[in-house]
Formats: C-alpha cells, structure tokens, sequence
C-alpha cells in the first residue's frame, strides 16, 4: 500500500477514482482538455459509434453492456476469490480424509472406489458446514434448525463492525491495523462502566456502549493525530498500539481494584450486570443479541458518511489523492485525525459487542479473538465498501459457525477453514489472477480501447 501523504504519479488515469469510489470532480481547467472532453462528449452522444472507415456502427445491447460491467468490475472478483478458495479447501479436505488415503493405495484397481471417497468427503464436508452456518435439516422444528442462522449472525456482529472501522481508513487512504487494540481498549472500557456501576436498565447499557465507543476512537485517534502532526506512517504506530493495549489491559486484568475481580487472582473481570448486557434479539434460546442491530445501523451510518455527507467526499478525494485535496482546500491532517476516530469507534463496537453480548460472564485479555485482524479480511473481501464489508462479515460468521461444526461432524481440522479464509485474501489481492482462470476480460483493456476509439473520432471531428 502507497503512502497517502505521496501523490500517485502522473500516469493516465493514477489520479482517477476507482469502481467503487464516485466521485464528481469539476472539468479541468484546460481549454483544450475541456473541448476534447465536449467533442468526446458529443461525439458519444451521437446516433452512433463510427468504424475506421466512416460507417455507422450499431452500439452494443443492454445485455452485452451489462455483462461487459458484471465481468470487468469488482464484485465479480470476490465472488470468484471465494468460489476458488472453496474449491482449494476442498481439495484438502479429499486428500486430508482418511478414506481417500486408503482407497487411492488401489487407484488404478478400482478408481470409483477413490473418485467415490472423494465425493463423500468433500460433500459431507461442505454439507456440515452449510448445516452448521445456515439452516440444520436434521432437526426437529424449523426453530432449531434456524439456531445456526442466528450463531453465524453472532458471529459477524464483530466482524461487520470490524470490518467497517477497516473499510473506512482504507477509503482515506489509510491501513488500520490497530483493531486488536482498539478493540481491548473498547472492551475495557465498556467492561468496567458494565460491572462496577449501579444505573438504571437502558442507561446503563447505553453509559457502556458509549464509553466503549469513545475508548476505541481515542485509541485509534492517538495514530490519527501522529500521522497529522508529525508524519508517523499509521500501519507502524498501529501496531504499536496493539502491544500497548494488550499489555496495559493484562496488567489491569491482575490488578485487583482495576479490571481483575474482586477475591480472585485469576486474570478475569467479573461478570457483566444484567443492566448493562445487550437483550436478546429472537429469545434466550439464541445467542444473538442486540449487538447485530448496531452493527446494521453501523453499516448505515458509514454508507451515508462516504456516499451523502461533505466529511465522506472529503475522506474519498483524500484517499485518491491527498496533494489535489490540499489544493482543493481541504483539511488533509483533519481528515486523517476524524477518520482514525470514526474507525476507532467502529472496532470499538466490535469490542463493546464482546463484552455486552457474547462474553457476559467476566473477560479476559483474550477478548478480541483475532477479530481485528480478520476485520482486515472482511473490510479487503468487501472491497472496502459498507455492503460490501456487511456481506463479507456474515461470510465469515459463517465460516466460523460451520467451521466448529464441520469438525465436530466430519472431523475436517478447523484449520481448513482458516486456510480457506487466507486463500480468498490471496485472490483477491491477485485479480488478473483470478480473470485468467476463468477467462474473464480486462477491464484496463477495455479503458485503453474505449480511450483510443473516442481519441481517433475527436482527430476526425
């Protein structure tokens, strides 16, 4: 990742937004870039696209167009990322099983026996993990078997809220991967206000929830305000503060009067009160709770600060390039000092939907789980858009709930799954990668020839 502080080059396009950044830029001040970019405009607008010869050229159908744009954009790509992944995993679930090893030993005896273990495995497999994610078939009413449902949900709260306190740095053109610290912070924070106060119910949650929050945003602000003030590159400080957090939260975990509980010397907070914990969503049968409500609402809020507010336009023309929006007038240092504080609010939630809702009975150093690193894994395979962070999170909700339920039924290592979650980061890191398997067009292809066509019929003009 390029430092946000230094411009992207003056090659064609290097300042341009990307699929999923819009951004309505003013024309270019040069009077002949203005009339090229009208006659092109005109040119478009036209009856229809003319061929080296002067001909009239029918313009594509509407659904050669809308397939050129299913193929060449983003989505299409995660999709693809995650599909390959499966396909890896399943190839290390056939040759880690058993079966497979014995009935490969006489391959060429008999091949269906082998090609027929496969299939059992693989297919047990991946039905185990459907029916430990989504719905379990094998139960007796339709509320039971929905109960997976409702634990992957539990699962991505964090994971959305993660996931968006990651997407919304990346849009600005900053790594955050402070989330394990803002996360403990958070937690902390929430923890404490949860079981050492006396408030009514309803304000006592929402005392916690909001100190949570502050906590996490003041964490990750300390990386905004050295990134403004002093040039310090975030992904260092962040990490840092990873350490700092840890450590400071362990100390208070074994100090009695801190965070450790009162009478006991084991490093553990005690439990929540009962004024102070998210209520349950669908009844005490299911462990989801109202954590997830906040983490929908978290989506709604990001999607509207990047996509309707002036703060949003300032975060994505800062993150496209922070020496044009200086000269825009725009604050760079401010927006780098606001963005580390809405995504330290954000995994901050995370946190705080730890403490409030899944881990109710006393926490410890490890509340965090890894969540704020695999936020960096839901924010990248949602192509750091809010949806697109939201859909990714239930994703891995998801593979976490029929993960432990894969294992439990199939005996597939639960480190499969968290092979597969590393293989889709690595496609999608790799789109030509991915284009090329399956054959798919290049969308930069498509630009330059789009380019060269409209250049050649402005020189005609």
């Amino acid at each position: 990742m390029s430092d946000p502080t230094e411009p992207r080059g003056d090659a064609p396009g290097a300042n341009e937004p990307d699929a999923d950044v819009a951004l309505e830029e003013p024309m270019a001040a040069s009077p002949d870039k203005g009339t090229a970019a009208q006659d092109a405009e005109a040119t478009s607008s036209g009856p229809g696209p003319r061929d080296a010869g002067g001909a009239d050229v029918p313009p594509p159908s509407k659904w050669h167009t809308m397939l050129n744009q299913i193929t060449t954009g983003n989505a299409i790509i995660s999709v693809l990322a995650v599909l390959l992944a499966l396909i890896v995993g399943a190839i290390m679930i056939a040759f880690t099983d058993e079966r497979v090893q014995e009935t490969i030993g006489y391959f060429f005896a008999r091949p269906g026996d082998t090609f027929a273990a496969i299939w059992d495995s693989v297919a047990g497999a991946y039905s185990a993990l459907f029916q430990g994610a989504i719905y379990n078939f094998r139960r007796d009413t339709f509320a039971a078997g929905i109960r997976p449902l409702t634990e992957t949900l539990t699962f991505a709260t964090p994971l959305i809220a993660g996931g968006l306190g990651v997407t919304l740095a990346f849009r600005v053109g900053m790594f955050n991967i402070g989330g394990r610290g803002q996360m403990l912070i958070a937690a902390s924070v929430a923890g404490w206000i949860a079981f050492g106060f006396d408030l009514p119910w309803g304000i006592h949650m929402l005392v916690a929830l909001v100190g949570g929050l502050v906590g996490g945003a003041l964490w990750a602000g300390i990386a905004g305000v050295l990134k403004a003030r002093t040039g310090a590159h975030e992904v260092i400080v962040t990490i840092m503060l990873n350490y700092v957090a840890f450590y400071l939260v362990s100390w208070m975990l074994r100090t009695p009067g801190l965070l450790q509980a009162p009478g006991s010397s084991n490093p553990k907070t005690p439990p929540m009160k009962d004024t102070a914990i998210f209520p349950d969503l669908l009844g005490p049968q299911y462990n989801l709770h109202f954590g997830f409500v906040l983490a929908v609402l978290a989506t709604v809020v990001v999607w509207w600060i990047l996509n309707r507010s002036s703060l949003g336009f300032q975060f994505r023309a800062v993150g496209i390039n922070p020496n044009a929006a200086r000269v825009a007038g725009i604050n760079v240092k401010g927006v780098y000092v606001w963005a580390m504080l809405i995504a330290g609010a954000l995994l901050g939630l995370a946190g705080v939907s730890q403490v409030l809702g899944t881990v109710t009975s006393g926490f410890t150093a490890g509340i965090d789980a890894g969540i704020g690193f695999d936020a960096i894994t839901v924010a990248l395979l949602g192509r750091s858009t809010p949806w697109g962070t939201f859909a990714a999170g239930i994703l891995f909700g998801a593979f976490k709930a029929g993960g432990f339920s894969m294992q439990a039924a199939e005996g597939v290592p639960i480190e499969i799954v968290l092979v597969v979650q590393s293989l889709i980061v690595l496609f999608i890191a790799a789109p030509p990668l991915v284009r090329t398997i399956f054959g798919l067009p290049d969308p930069e292809g498509r630009k330059k020839r789009t380019r060269t066509s409209t250049t050649k019929e402005v020189k005609a003009k």
